[in-house]
């Protein structure tokens, strides 16, 4: 019965994982979590092409420009990180101004950097595409 359960298991494990490409950012209903996935390939797995391919051509094209995920850091969002937690607002209020196809999302970050506890807020615009939800820009700081 054990053996069985253990076969199971990791058959369910194999088909879960197997499903998704490696190096690909998710994609589905929810900007939020593309986002996050995003600052996450970018900041916490060092990815800047598996960050690129959930931009816009545009923003795509400076991002890969950049080509290490220090300097895309560095230049196109002002914050540098050794590691960071990225989380979407989730205060209550107005989490994400969305339309059909098209969003605004505020992201906390709070993470490591050299030695130092950093804690940052972005806000970016993403519009979906066939489909994905491409990050369109970066927006003005709110605050």
């Amino acid at each position: 019965m054990k053996a069985l359960i253990k076969l199971f298991s990791l058959s369910l494990i194999v088909l879960l994982f197997g499903c998704q490409k490696d190096g690909e950012i998710p994609q589905g209903d929810d900007p939020e979590k593309v986002a996050v996935a995003f600052f996450e390939a970018l900041y916490n797995e060092k990815d800047v092409n598996k960050a690129a391919k959930v931009c816009s051509p545009q923003l795509a094209r400076i991002v890969l420009h950049y080509r290490s995920p220090e300097a895309v850091g560095r230049h196109l969002f002002n914050m540098s990180y050794d590691s960071v937690v990225v989380t979407p607002d989730d205060s209550g209020v107005k989490v994400r101004e969305q339309f059909k196809d098209e969003a605004k999302i505020t992201l906390y970050f709070e993470g490591k950097y050299q030695d130092s506890i950093v804690k940052d807020v972005k806000r970016i615009y993403m519009v979906q595409k066939g489909g994905d939800w491409l990050i369109e820009k970066i927006l003005k700081d709110p605050f």
